[in-house]
């Protein structure tokens, strides 16, 4: 009598998990697994920067992760790599310190819309115009998710939060057009519930020589059912239209201005007088 075959040895699952262990991603994530809400599109941006930084084969011992307060604050102990805690809005200025001691080092500072549009909103400007070889990456989930629900620096105007029961009064932040307008070499925008998409973007922003700012919207799946959403969010997105140039400022003003839901480089300057200011920083 002939055994049993096993019933999953064709599945997709299977072969997924096949996959995975051979292409080497689970070389950049650590034993520690994910603590985030189910459902985070944390999940999805954590996916879609480990898969960047395995195609890019970066070493881990020359990878740094700097990390703010608040719910992405924990992404540094989910990545093989150097990971560095810091206080709130203050990853910036740690990150670019980083760099700037050794120049050889791949840095990424990650942090939320409240870490680094509120307390460290002041710190982002400065590391936009000094133009350091950083790559930041904005978790906008328009929310205060490890605080439990209140209004953030981008949450939209009349949501109801825990701190703004009546509507926010406030008019929210756009961190895309701030970063042009403050001409970062860099700009990028992406979507959680597209991780797959994410990849080309981080890939683009680790590789540029210089400030790199990707801001990911995300859904806060605890806090906010009404705002950023994957059912109100899933046919909102589309990418950036292949005629657009990224060296052109002004298009790119014009579209961060009149199509916010766009995945994508809006611009980056590798002009080489712009590129000289890095002084001794490395190539990657």
């Amino acid at each position: 009598m002939k055994p049993l075959s096993d019933p999953i040895s064709n599945t997709r699952v299977k072969r997924d998990l096949r996959d995975t262990l051979h292409s080497g991603i689970l070389d950049y994530r650590s034993e520690a697994l994910p603590t985030w809400c189910p459902g985070c599109g944390y999940y999805g941006i954590t996916h879609g920067l480990t898969l960047a930084l395995n195609e890019m084969k970066i070493p881990n011992q020359n990878l740094v992760i700097v990390s703010g307060i608040g719910c992405a604050g924990r992404y540094p102990f989910f990545v093989r790599g150097y990971g560095v805690h810091a206080v709130h809005g203050r990853a910036l200025p740690v990150a670019c310190g980083i760099k700037m001691a050794d120049p050889a080092l791949t840095v990424i500072a990650v942090g939320g819309d409240g870490d680094g549009l509120g307390i460290g909103g002041g710190h982002l400007l400065h590391a936009i115009r000094r133009n350091v070889d950083v790559t930041y990456v904005l978790f906008d989930n328009a929310i205060y998710g490890l605080t439990k629900g209140q209004a953030s620096p981008t949450t939209p105007q009349s949501q109801v939060t825990k701190t703004t029961p009546f509507g926010n009064p406030d008019v929210p932040i756009q961190p895309i057009p701030l970063a042009l307008a403050c001409r970062a070499s860099f700009v990028a925008g992406g979507y959680a519930g597209l991780p797959k998409e994410l990849v080309g973007i981080f890939r683009r922003a680790l590789k540029h020589r210089g400030f790199s700012f990707v801001v990911v919207t995300t859904p806060c799946v605890t806090f906010d059912r009404v705002n950023i959403t994957y059912d109100g969010m899933r046919d909102a997105w589309s990418e950036i239209p292949k005629t657009h140039q990224p060296s052109d400022f002004k298009a790119a003003v014009e579209l961060a201005r009149d199509a916010p839901r766009l995945y994508g480089v809006y611009y980056e300057d590798n002009r080489p007088e712009w590129m000289e200011l890095q002084g001794t920083l490395s190539d990657r």
